[in-house]
């Protein structure tokens, strides 16, 4: 149980780094979020607090935070996998009209609306990212970090 700690600790410091990525992307790159993008950043976020949290408490919790963290992804993969098929079925709207306007409203997007403001569509086709669309990566990063986080969560305690 000795590395489990450093692990939930790297684990915040993929998802800080995933949301700063975004940020990069959005800021730099144009690039602007939609709806389902700002709630696999919410996902992504709540994953990092999380994992920071049980970091800084007692030991005997962390596999209890690494199974939130574990939940935290899985709908954050959920989200990401909507998304793709939202990508695939153009035709198919991705909630602008009432997603938008409750994300928006949300506490984070008015303190936060640089990070939390959707702006964007589903469906805008931006270029892949060494071969990968933005949802299929935050799919594959969620899935890694709910293995990485399940493995913590439970894995056997001697």
């Amino acid at each position: 149980m000795k590395t489990s700690k450093p692990v939930l600790f790297c684990v915040a410091v993929v998802c800080l780094t995933l949301l700063g990525v975004a940020l990069y992307l959005q800021i730099v790159e144009r690039m602007q979020p939609c709806p389902l993008c700002i709630i696999q950043r919410y996902a992504f976020a709540a994953i990092a607090l999380i994992c920071l949290v049980f970091t800084v408490l007692p030991r005997g919790t962390t596999a209890t935070g690494a199974g939130f963290g574990m939940l935290a992804s899985l709908a954050g993969a959920g989200t990401a996998g909507w998304h793709l098929w939202v990508k695939a079925h153009p035709e198919v709207s991705c909630g602008i009209d009432p997603l938008e306007t409750s994300l928006n409203t949300f506490g984070p997007a008015n303190w936060l609306p640089l990070v939390f403001k959707a702006d964007g569509f589903c469906t805008t086709p931006y270029a892949p990212i060494l071969g990968l669309s933005i949802p299929q990566w935050s799919l594959v990063w969620f899935l890694l970090l709910a293995l990485v986080l399940g493995w913590v969560a439970f894995k056997r305690r001697r």
